[in-house]
């Protein structure tokens, strides 16, 4: 899990400028987060730190920024010396950081769960972080993703299923990266909307909504609609806005 990171870095870094991530991703991640003035945050598998700077200048008190890619966190790490945001990056989830948070970002975190123990495993180090009450953001391979090898190519990957039984848990996805000078594979894994909750459920979150990536107005008004409408049709990626019993 660990390798097939470490050179991704910069290449994460630019992919924030790409459109479908620039005006539909991020946007809808944050339309889902709401105001997170003063809020502690979890950036569980945060990469580079792309959402960890975002988070802390969208007015977050406390980011911690967990990864176990140590070429990702030493970029972010590298990012947080010139920037001095005020964010913390860790490998490792100590105790005393669990119960601290307001909400747990993780952003395709879950397609690298080959199997159930770990999926659950990861739902439940999420949830070990959080106050009572407390949300969980996740994006997970959409369960109804278009598995043709082209669909998403407009928006600078491809989704490769491993054999044809493209619907089946923990089937292998490969995610190709294919957005000019880039062409990179990394494994995923997918999961079914019955397995996600499951798995969610039984970490402790008592609430799963099922939200869309929706492109922004300023997103249709440059590119149009007719750039976006496979992605609508079928996004490559779902939004999950759990919540923690109180």
């Amino acid at each position: 899990m660990t390798s097939q990171f470490d050179e991704l870095a910069a290449l994460y870094e630019n992919m924030a400028e790409w459109p479908f991530r620039k005006y539909c991703e991020i946007p809808s991640v944050f339309d889902a987060l709401g105001d997170v003035s003063g809020l502690d945050i979890f950036d569980f598998g945060c990469g580079n730190g792309l959402y960890s700077r975002m988070l802390k200048k969208q007015g977050a008190h406390r980011v911690v920024g967990y990864d176990q890619s140590m070429g990702m966190l030493d970029y972010a790490r590298r990012r947080e010396e010139k920037e001095q945001l005020g964010i913390e990056f860790t490998t490792a989830i100590n105790s005393d950081l669990l119960n601290k948070f307001d909400v747990v970002v993780a952003i395709y975190v879950l397609p690298y769960a080959g199997d159930v123990s770990t999926l659950d495993a990861m739902c439940a180090s999420m949830a070990s972080l959080l106050k009572p009450g407390g949300r969980l953001i996740t994006l997970p391979i959409h369960p109804d993703y278009c598995p043709r090898p082209d669909y998403y190519e407009t928006y600078g990957l491809r989704l490769i299923p491993a054999g044809d039984d493209n619907a089946r848990d923990a089937s292998e996805v490969t995610l190709d990266l294919c957005q000019p000078p880039y062409d990179i594979q990394v494994t995923a894994y997918y999961w079914t909307a019955d397995a996600l909750e499951r798995a969610l459920n039984q970490a402790g979150f008592k609430r799963v909504h099922w939200r869309k990536n929706q492109p922004t107005p300023e997103g249709l008004e440059r590119l149009g609609a007719h750039y976006w409408k496979n992605y609508k049709d079928s996004p490559h990626a779902a939004i999950l806005d759990c919540s923690m019993g109180h």
